[in-house]
């Protein structure tokens, strides 16, 4: 099931690796960015909820 590539293996599979990895990254970027957006929300909810008495609107 593998194609032959001939003489373009190698510049082929370094090309496959490099954009696995950057998406990879992208991936665990955003992955990251999510935790701390999350964390960041949960600290401005608990600041609103001492501020009103812990009342939510409605």
């Amino acid at each position: 099931m593998i194609p032959d590539l001939g003489p373009y293996w190698l510049e082929v599979t370094a090309s496959y690796v490099v954009s696995l990895a950057v998406l990879g990254l992208l991936v665990l970027g955003v992955w990251r960015r999510s935790l701390r957006v999350r964390r960041e929300l949960a600290e401005i909810e608990a600041r609103r909820g001492t501020l009103r008495g812990g009342a939510r609107d409605g």
